[in-house]
């Protein structure tokens, strides 16, 4: 050898030393007692010793990577990007050329450690990967998918090694031409599934029909690409004979056979073992962790890469509890620390300064280009004949040409199998980066979804039809959501002759995590009571909400439910609800409060991200919004039996277009034959009426105007209701007068304490503002309104559910729009901002009426 490693002390390179080779030209030689210092104070240097010096580059890595995905988060780009350009720029291209950087920080004797951290991070990220796959989807995938999985790996693949044949002795110097071929054309062919789903989800395509197709053919290029990549690897062994190459063949489909069917079962078999409820025993999940690493040594003892054994592995694993745990168990530490390193070291392994092939590196772009055209061009024809919009088809074939780490594990293996050389290896690197930097904004760009039907009328209760189906979006967050939305399903009178369709919308958190989130809901409820859920870290959560719901919708008449789930950061997750409650033409969203009740009856905040979701659906829905706060509703569903459990439910009128859309679901509620409804108009007195003449302003001609229109409106419908239900003795109504926010709350706090639901509008009608004007200066939730956040406050005495409507007005709506009381400057709602010229003050038309309390009614049918 031409060169000795001199890093080393001398005194330390004894017989117990030991070396491994790095390249043609250099041996490290090593001593085991060189792993961990005596202290700075004894004069040793840390980065000197192997442990202190890995732990360093550990941290290095993860600023970088890090630094990099926060820069690169605006640009809506994949975690995996920045993990490739913090390889490359740690390493020779960028860091690497400063001498002191490169020989302190990554020396060449700390690449063994470093490389052998960096496989088995990826060993571990491959086999969750594999878990997160459900290979059923093949399965059950229409034919349009898989047909678009096939073009889209077969064109790239036979354009890049046509192209790359021909031009093989100018790019391929020195390299076996056949597993060159093979390697080049797998690397070219190959959709990145983990960065894929991502990109959908960041997107908001995750949950459509092109999304869905995006997954499955990605799915399926994956699992094909592996397959390529064992012949890849089985022909690129040098000195061995056609035999031999069979025989790896041969035996990597034996590993496969066994783990189907033999591993597979006995994971089942854990499953079974495990009782409802309960975690993963640790014994089992060691178990697995072991059979991992034995999968991965398998495979390489066999010939393949030991990452496809890891990923087999990962298949064969049920969706279920038991992928759940194993993914929240590891997914943090692996994708977080330990891949990073894996990207790190093929950064080290390129060096753009050194490219110094024109000819090369011009015929190696353009065979990239040409394969990737060839991708986008199969895609779009294949869309074509199954009559897919031409922007759909090259969306897709964009999202088809996603690169990531399967690619990254395909060059490296080139280049360790001496197929790649370095030219190539640097070059087909940096295209990749590019590809997958390009997808994201290029499918923004280009894909325009079809133009929502906005204009469809019944988006408000008050406007539907009373027979008319009610379309609702139900937002969960948890398992802890489904029982109050259940409950409330039954409380709002399903039937036959009325019917509810409900769009249960899963609401899952996207994380910094890498992995993939596979999420294949059906489009419509089956009737197997089957569905897959996404296999990750909410998989649990999600087969209970799904569970639930179809177990509810088998027993209950008039009840459709469609489960979907939107996975999104909180930021925008917003619009995913809005968009789909406009696509579907709901009438109404309702939300889950961002607290809950505990044990002692307070009122416990637990996630404040979902408190702004609430404020961002308020603000953008373009139909009307419930907020529900849960503080025993849960509990009084549907009992065992059968029987429907009765509420009493109680609505309190200020007046305005809020008040108004919660009587029209308290109306539905009072339809039903086990419920009990009473409404509390509450009218000004004359001291709160000559409050409002003292604050008007000039714009006094208008604002009577609106006011009147108002009051006008709200008798009408109130009356209509009286008229419709006169007979029925389950409705009372009741009037009270009140002159300023006290005697409000006195008056509320009176009521009876049978009551377990109170419906209030959100923002309450200009009549209300003297008395509710003090109650507006102490609300905590602005979100809830006055009324609804004094009833949802820990120190309410009586501890009942609320549900808090705000009625869609829209632009130009007749009647315009009373006060918005609950408003605050920081959250305006979108029919507040349309109809600010009505906030004004009301300084005649006072209604004058009598406290009482009388009994109403009326009959539905008699509508």
């Amino acid at each position: 050898m031409d060169s000795m490693e001199n890093d080393v002390n001398s005194n330390t390179t004894n017989e117990n030393g030991g070396g491994y080779m790095t390249s043609a030209d250099s041996i490290i030689c090593y001593a085991p007692t060189m792993i961990t210092t005596n202290g700075i104070w004894m004069g040793g240097m840390p980065l000197d010793y192997s442990l202190p010096l890995f732990i360093f580059q550990m941290v290095v890595v993860v600023i970088v990577t890090r630094t990099l995905v926060t820069i690169l988060r605006p640009f809506r780009q994949p975690r995996v990007l920045a993990e490739i350009l913090a390889g490359i720029i740690l390493g020779p291209t960028v860091f690497g050329r400063f001498d002191g950087f490169g020989e302190r920080v990554f020396p060449q004797k700390s690449l063994l450690t470093l490389e052998t951290a960096a496989h088995l991070g990826l060993l571990y990220f491959l086999f969750l990967v594999g878990v997160e796959m459900d290979v059923s989807v093949i399965r059950r995938m229409g034919r349009k998918a898989l047909v678009i999985a096939i073009a889209g790996m077969m064109v790239p693949f036979a354009i890049g090694t046509s192209t790359s044949f021909i031009f093989r002795k100018q790019i391929s110097n020195n390299v076996q031409p056949g597993p060159f071929l093979v390697f080049l054309g797998v690397a070219l062919s190959i959709t990145a599934f983990p960065v894929l789903a991502r990109i959908l989800a960041e997107i908001k395509l995750l949950n459509t029909e092109l999304g869905r197709i995006a997954m499955s053919a990605a799915i399926v290029n994956d699992i094909f690409a592996w397959v390529l990549l064992a012949l890849a690897i089985a022909l690129a062994e040098t000195g061995k004979t056609a035999y031999a190459s069979l025989l790896v063949l041969i035996s990597g489909a034996a590993f496969v056979f066994f783990c189907f069917y033999c591993v597979r079962p006995l994971m089942w078999w854990i499953i079974r073992r495990i009782p409802e409820g309960e975690s993963v025993d640790d014994f089992y999940l060691c178990s697995i962790l072991i059979g991992v690493m034995l999968a991965g040594l398998t495979t390489d003892a066999i010939g393949i890469h030991s990452a496809f054994g890891a990923f087999v592995f990962g298949l064969v694993i049920p969706n279920g509890p038991l992928g759940a745990t194993l993914i929240e168990k590891l997914e943090d530490f692996v994708t977080g620390l330990l891949l990073p390193l894996f990207f790190v070291i093929s950064g080290l392994r390129t060096n753009l300064t050194q490219i110094q092939n024109p000819v090369a590196i011009g015929l190696l772009i353009l065979v990239f280009t040409l394969s990737s055209i060839g991708k986008v061009v199969g895609t779009i024809l294949i869309s074509l004949f199954y009559s897919m919009p031409f922007r759909d088809g090259l969306s897709l074939g964009f999202l088809m040409n996603t690169r990531g780490l399967v690619e990254m594990i395909i060059l490296n293996i080139g280049r360790d199998k001496r197929v790649l050389d370095n030219t190539s290896f640097a070059v087909l690197v940096l295209m990749s980066v590019l590809m997958t930097a390009l997808v994201t904004p290029v499918v923004t760009l280009v894909h325009k979804p079809v133009k929502r039907l906005g204009g469809y009328k019944r988006r408000n209760l008050q406007r539907a039809k009373p027979d008319a189906e009610l379309r609702m979006v139900a937002c969960v967050h948890n398992t802890r959501n489904v029982p109050m939305i259940i409950s409330l399903l039954e409380a709002s009178n399903p039937t036959k002759r009325s019917p509810i369709f409900i769009y249960a919308l899963h609401l899952v958190e996207l994380t910094g995590r890498a992995s993939a989130m596979l999420i294949v809901h059906n489009n419509s409820t089956t009737k197997t009571g089957r569905h897959r859920g996404p296999t990750h870290g909410s998989q649990a959560q999600s087969e209970h909400i799904i569970a639930a719901l179809e177990n509810y919708e088998q027993h209950a008449g008039g009840v459709s439910i469609q489960t979907l789930t939107a996975v999104s950061p909180y930021s925008t997750m917003h619009e995913d609800i809005c968009n789909l409650a406009e696509d579907k033409h709901v009438t109404l969203i309702v939300l889950p409060f961002h607290k809950q009740q505990t044990v002692d009856g307070a009122m416990e905040e637990t996630n404040p991200a979902i408190r702004t979701v609430n404020q961002s659906v308020l603000a953008n829905a373009t139909c009307s919004v419930a907020i529900l706060v849960d503080r025993g509703l849960s509990g009084m569903g549907r009992s065992s039996a059968g029987q429907h459990m009765s509420h009493h439910v109680v609505l309190l009128f200020f007046g305005g277009p809020d008040d108004r859309e919660a009587l029209a679901y308290a109306w539905r509620m009072a339809e039903h034959p086990a419920n009990s409804l009473t409404v509390v108009r509450f009218i000004p007195g004359e001291e709160a009426a000559m409050r409002r003449i003292s604050s008007t302003d000039s714009r006094v001609i208008t604002i009577v105007t609106d006011s009147e229109r108002e009051r006008q409106m709200d008798d009408e419908y109130l009356n209509e209701f009286r008229l419709k239900n006169v007979n029925d003795e389950t409705v009372m109504y009741t009037e009270r007068v009140v002159n300023n926010s006290e005697e409000t709350v006195a008056a509320i706090r009176s009521m009876d304490s049978i009551h377990d639901l109170y419906i209030v509008g959100r923002g309450a009608g200009e009549m209300a503002s003297g008395m509710l004007a003090g109650m507006i200066e102490w609300m905590e939730c602005p979100e809830l309104g006055p009324v609804g956040d004094l009833l949802a406050s820990s120190d309410f005495a009586a501890t009942v559910s609320v549900l808090v409507v705000q009625q869609y007005v829209g632009i130009g709506s007749i009647g315009g729009e009373g006060v918005g009381v609950g408003e605050t400057n920081e959250q305006p709602t979108q029919q507040y901002l349309n109809n600010a010229h009505n906030r004004g003050r009301m300084i005649a038309g006072t209604h004058k009426a009598v406290a009482g309390s009388f009994s109403v009614g009326g009959n539905w049918d008699n509508k």
